[in-house]
């Protein structure tokens, strides 16, 4: 079968369409009202009772659409800096986008802004994303190198940090200081069209930039000299996947909050199945990553004592023995 998706890995994009739709349907009638697909469909289109109608159409279509773009916005920008960084451990957080969308959300929430607007947290929060992209601009504009990004966005991320945590320790409310823990903690619950309408341009326009990434990178996989020779613009793709990464992984946390492992696990699950070709694995990742975090979202619904699961922790229980498993399993076929 391996062997199979190594020669048609667009049989794999094929099977992983008829999941996703699985998985929509699913998503559709889990809760904490179960519909039968009937229902779902039927309320999709307007023909149920109007509790139907609103549970499906204004709850969980908005939910369900966000987290296909989130989970396809993580895992496509996770494989395409992997293979920019030729580093296996690379993820959309290591350019600081992550990190300061977050801190744009905390100071919205620390201002009482979210009181006022329900739009405050999310537009904060792409706020600090496009700050962060400016910041990685400025900072790596004379010298485009893999490394100088790569150091830019660690220090980027680590003041964004630092700043999370002075507004943390700086909030007198005990009730504020729960909702950016909650907020940090990610979630797709009572999202609507209006999240979806906001953070959706961004993320296609990520992608835009993004398109066609995927030559280049195979060229840079043989080093940045066999690259160069084959006439690829070096700095030219660096800047496209950055950018791209930036909008489009900064709109999807200005929604849902901070969630890991997507962008870090599913390239590598991609690769055991059609191979290492940076371009072949884009697609492929964008498509599992929907299919993740709309799994993870629907674990975030299971009744657990008293409290509600997240789904940034969910992904993590999920994502980290993947992530153990991919990294012993690496070391084994390297002996």
């Amino acid at each position: 079968m391996i062997a199979y998706l190594h020669r048609h890995p667009w049989s794999l994009n094929s099977v992983l369409m008829l999941v996703i739709v699985l998985m929509v349907v699913a998503s559709a009638m889990f809760g904490q009202v179960s519909l039968a697909p009937a229902d779902v469909l039927s309320g999709l289109f307007g023909g149920a009772d109007e509790g139907t109608n609103i549970i499906v159409r204004e709850l969980r279509l908005p939910r369900i659409l966000l987290g296909l773009l989130v989970g396809a916005s993580l895992g496509y920008s996770g494989a395409a800096l992997q293979g920019l960084l030729r580093n296996p451990l690379a993820d959309p957080g290591v350019v600081g986008v992550t990190s300061t969308a977050s801190l744009g959300a905390v100071i919205a929430i620390y201002l009482g802004l979210s009181a006022i607007s329900p739009l405050a947290v999310p537009v904060m929060a792409m706020s600090g994303a496009l700050l962060a992209t400016f910041l990685l601009m400025a900072l790596a504009a004379r010298d485009a190198s893999v490394l100088s990004l790569i150091l830019a966005g660690i220090g980027i991320s680590s003041l964004a940090t630092a700043g999370i945590a002075l507004v943390m320790n700086f909030t007198p409310n005990p009730i504020s200081l729960q909702d950016m823990i909650l907020w940090m903690l990610g979630s797709l619950e009572n999202r609507t069209f209006t999240d979806l309408m906001l953070a959706t341009p961004f993320i296609m326009l990520g992608w835009l930039i993004m398109l066609g990434v995927g030559q280049g990178l195979n060229a840079l996989s043989l080093g940045e000299e066999a690259a160069h020779s084959l006439g690829v613009d070096l700095g030219r793709l660096r800047w496209r996947i950055v950018i791209g990464t930036a909008l489009s992984v900064g709109a999807a946390v200005s929604v849902c909050g901070a969630v890991g492992f997507v962008g870090l696990v599913v390239p590598h699950f991609v690769r055991a199945l059609i191979g290492y070709e940076p371009r072949r694995i884009l697609l492929p990742s964008a498509l599992i990553g929907a299919i993740l975090l709309t799994f993870a979202d629907i674990l975030t619904r299971l009744p657990v004592g008293h409290g509600q699961l997240r789904l940034g922790v969910v992904m993590a229980v999920i994502g980290a023995p993947v992530f153990i498993y991919i990294i012993f399993k690496t070391r084994e076929s390297m002996r």
